[in-house]
Order: structure tokens, then sequence, then C-alpha cells
């Protein structure tokens, strides 16, 4: 890295794991990092969009706790591009700059009736329970019987488990506070998971599929017909993994249980049917597949419903200033060099996680992406292709110009001041944290230094 150089420095924007997995990579190659999160707090999904009965997986922060601890790092949390600051501002400041948005606008199903009241978005619905600031004010009615979730991924089968686990078990996990009164109000009591395509063909992971096998309150209701398949027809062990604990489920005589969760496998959703205003159901047409494609049977049904949650993926949203794919819905990129439209490398931009190659893969997937990206930072390291910044780069500097778009930054002492108190509040009721969803709480919370 050059001798007596003073070091590079890049900014990462998005610190979520795919963030802290390449800010890790970047301080090892002798990077300073600045992490940016248009959020006051960090880690992304981890924090918004892991179940909340799910600790061990967002166990995967005191990793994430560890990068932060390096020389070099810095976190500047609630710091939003395009709002606060530009891409051209970061270009005369940073020798490399890596995207790690992430992506967190929902699918849309493309059928009438989808925007009526109680039709809502996984992100949307996810985030709202995850005590996301964005969505903390967002209110579902869960004064009806049956909820259909439309899709067969590990967001669907969150989404269907929530809305059936008992009061006692959201009780003990960091629930925001606001889902927490309206699921102990709720009356949904059974879940209809839909989809377009059979089981083998579903991207559930086994460990979250068997879990609806434990619920307290809740049966596991599947067809015993849609398991009828060989397993050696699939070449995918996770896919021949879950069939057999489909078959297990389908088998399972009911238990008397006040709840259930039916899980329903070639149904695509047509039409959300409502009285104008409010979801009342949802019109299903009924598939048969030729080979893994879903073709339509000309049969119909409608599920009596008032609340569909569609988690069919994301996609992800244009970043002022960046060069962006729409047709997939992600930023223009080669292997995670950042291109323009006509596929040439923009020097010194870089892409990771989601953002990069689409909605795909579980936490552990980033690590491998971040490497790869990293590598494409260190290759034009080493064939002298980042250009120094133009204003000196010196770090005091950068967070005093920093200052003075966002007086209210967030540091890293800020956010441990935050979850300092979230733990604190957790631990007089049992819990592992009582998350502050309102910006203004978090900033009150948050000291005003920020030196390096």
């Amino acid at each position: 890295m050059g001798g007596t150089e003073q070091a590079r420095a890049a900014a990462v924007i998005g610190a979520g794991p795919s963030g802290f997995y390449v800010t890790e990579r970047l301080l090892s190659a002798g990077f300073r990092v600045d992490l940016f999160d248009r959020l006051p707090t960090p880690f992304g999904l981890v924090r918004a969009g892991v179940a909340p009965d799910h600790p061990k997986i967002k166990s995967v922060t005191r990793a994430f706790d560890k990068i932060a601890a390096q020389p070099g790092f810095r976190f500047i949390g609630g710091a939003e591009l395009g709002n606060h600051y530009a891409v051209g501002e970061l270009r005369r400041r940073y020798h490399a700059i890596v995207y790690a948005v992430g992506m967190d606008v929902d699918r849309e199903l493309g059928v009438p009736g989808e925007s009526l009241r109680g039709s809502v978005g996984a992100a949307e619905f996810v985030g709202w329970y995850n005590g996301h600031p964005d969505f903390a004010d967002h209110r579902f009615d869960l004064s009806c019987s049956r909820a259909v979730v439309v899709g067969n991924g590990n967001v669907a089968l969150d989404v269907a488990r929530m809305l059936v686990l008992a009061p006692e078990e959201l009780a003990a996990t960091d629930t925001a506070d606001h889902a927490l009164e309206q699921f102990a109000r709720a009356r949904v009591c059974d879940v209809v998971v839909l989809g377009r395509r059979g089981p083998l063909q579903a991207s559930f992971t086994t460990p979250e599929l068997r879990e609806l096998g434990d619920l307290r309150r809740a049966e596991i209701v599947v067809d015993a017909g849609s398991t009828e398949i060989p397993v050696n027809d699939s070449s995918d062990p996770t896919r021949a993994r879950n069939l057999t604990v489909l078959r297990e489920f389908a088998a399972r005589k009911p238990r008397g249980k006040s709840h259930r969760v039916e899980l329903r496998f070639l149904s695509s959703p047509v039409e959300v049917i409502g009285d104008g205003r409010h979801v009342r159901g949802v019109r299903v047409a009924r598939n048969r597949l030729d080979g893994a494609r879903a073709v339509p049977t000309g049969e119909h049904e409608v599920i009596d419903c008032g609340l569909v949650v569609r988690a069919i993926g994301y996609r992800g949203r244009p970043l002022p200033g960046v060069s962006f794919d729409a047709a997939r819905s992600r930023i223009s990129n080669c292997n995670g060099r950042v291109t323009t439209a006509g596929g040439q490398p923009i020097v010194g931009e870089y892409a990771v996680g989601w953002i990069k190659r689409g909605p795909s893969g579980v936490i552990g997937t980033n690590k491998k992406d971040a490497t790869d990206t990293s590598e494409r930072v260190l290759e034009d390291v080493d064939a002298g292709v980042l250009d120094r910044p133009d204003i000196d780069a010196d770090p005091v500097a950068t967070m005093q110009w920093l200052r003075t778009r966002v007086p209210t930054i967030v540091t890293w002492d800020g956010w441990t001041n935050i979850d300092r108190h979230e733990r604190s509040a957790g631990a007089e009721s049992g819990r592992p944290r009582v998350k502050l969803v309102r910006r203004e709480a978090m900033l009150a919370l948050s000291p005003s230094g920020g030196a390096p």
C-alpha cells in the first residue's frame, strides 16, 4: 500500500452485514473506512429484518462489534446519500466508494386489488414489528381471522410464524412494543402461505421450515398430495430435506391447537378482492408444473381473508448519482465494479451485497460476496487505477465537513449509548432489548463528539 503514504480512505454506504464484511476486508488491507448509514443504528436487516424470535441469528453482531473496534473505523449514522451529501462530494474525499445499501422495496404481485388496505409488502410488515423507524407509525388490521402470505421463502415463513406466536412467546423477544400491543389483540388464527410452484421449488431453508412444527399453539397443515414427489427428483440436498419435513407435516394428525398455518403449493394469486376499501379475500389460480414452470390449470378458488402480505422478493432503489440497472433493480456493476449503462467501469466505485447481485442467500452469503468486491478494490489499488482525492482526505477535515451537512451524526459511541439504553430497558422486563423506534429518541442518546 505504499510505504509512508497516507492511508487510503474508503466510504462504505450501508451498515448491514455486507457493509461490515467489506469494511473488515478493507481495514485489513490498510484502508481507513467510514461506514455510513441513513439510520442512527447499524446492522441493517440483522436489526430490522431478522425475526425477533431468532436471537441466535442476531448474535452475528458480536463479530461486527469487533470490526468496529479496529483502528481506522468510523460509523457515520443518520447520514443519507442524496439527502445530506452527494456522490461527487464523496469522490473528492475518498479513494473508493462501496455501495452496500441492500434492497428494501417489495416486489408487487401485479394483480387487481393489490392496493387495497390490508394488502401490504413484507418489508413494511417486518420493519413494523422489528421497530424500523420508517414503519413505527404504521398500523395493521389484525382483527381478521385469516391472513394470506404470498411467497415461498424464509421471509414468508417468518411472517406466518409471527402471526401465530403466542403472546408469551413474543413477550420474551425484542419485538417492538407497538407491535407487541397489536399482536396481543390480534384475532388471526389461520394463516395460508401460498407458493405458485411445488415444494421442490420453494426456497425455504430446512431449519426455518422445521421450526414451524414446534409452534406452541399452531397446527401445520400440508396437503399430502403436494408432497408425492420422489426425493431423487431433486439434486439439491436442501430441497430434498425440505420435502422430507413437509411429508412429516402432511402425515401429522390434528393436535387440537387453536391456530393453524397451511402451506399451500401450486397456487397463484390473480386478484385481491375487497369491499372497495379493504381486503376481503384472494382469488387464487391452481397451477400444475411443466418441468419447474408453473402453468395455470384454469381452476380458481377464493380464500376469504382480511390481510394479505406479499413476500415475493425485493427490488433495489436508485441512488442519486449512482449508475442503476432498472431492469434488474440493482446497481450496474461487473463483478462488483460499478459500471456505466454501457458497461464501462467507473473508477473508484463498487457494489456489494443484494444491491450488487440481487436478493439471494443468507447473512453468511454476504461474507464471500464482500471478499469478491474487496478484491476488485485491491486489484485497482495494485494497478494504480484509484485516483487520489482532490480534497485533503484527513479524517478530521472529513468529519468537520460531514457535520456541516449533518450536525446530528451518530458515531459508534452514540450507537453504543443507544444499545446500552435498549439492553437496560429490556433487562427490566426479561427481554434482550426494548428498541427505540424514534430517531429523535436515538439522537438524544448520541454524544456530539466524533473526532477520530
